[in-house]
């Protein structure tokens, strides 16, 4: 499962306003409400899943990268939302440095080996320094999801 896969236009924000990890956690599950790929009523129980996980040990694994993920039986495939912060975000990364780009995704309950392989690729598509400088220079959502399209295909 790739960031192509997993992302269109309207699952990308390119002006993060959070400030720390939980608030960019919950403005990346709004967008994912808004743009019909979690329910509404199901909001709270995704959220509190992401933190969950994110309390255990923070997914901030350095480079500004932020990759806050969770398993949940709410939803029937994986979704996806990716966020950027032009200032930084604290993410309590393992570097101690601001997280820039924050990649959420969610995968259905029991699916493991779905869970770690794309949790796998995102981490290695982010790991490149090329393809973080392109997203962090990328004008817009369309920019970004191009950006993401033609290094997929890499």
């Amino acid at each position: 499962m790739d960031l192509a896969d997993i992302l269109s236009k309207e699952q990308i924000i390119p002006d993060l306003r959070a400030t720390n990890r939980w608030e960019a956690i919950d403005e990346l599950i709004a967008n994912l409400v808004a743009s019909g790929k979690i329910q509404a009523a199901d909001r709270d129980a995704v959220t509190a899943a992401v933190k969950k996980r994110e309390t255990s040990m923070s997914t901030g694994i350095g480079f500004g990268i932020g990759i806050p993920h969770a398993s949940t039986d709410l939803i029937t495939e994986v979704v996806g939302s990716l966020g950027r912060s032009r200032s930084g975000v604290n993410f309590e990364a393992l570097d101690n440095q601001p997280v820039k780009l924050v990649m959420l995704f969610l995968v259905p309950q029991g699916q493991f080996q779905k869970h770690l392989h794309t949790l796998a690729n995102i981490a290695k598509l982010l790991h490149k320094a090329d393809f973080r400088q392109a997203l962090e220079q990328a004008a817009d959502a369309d920019a970004m999801l191009a950006v993401i399209r033609e290094f997929g295909k890499k």
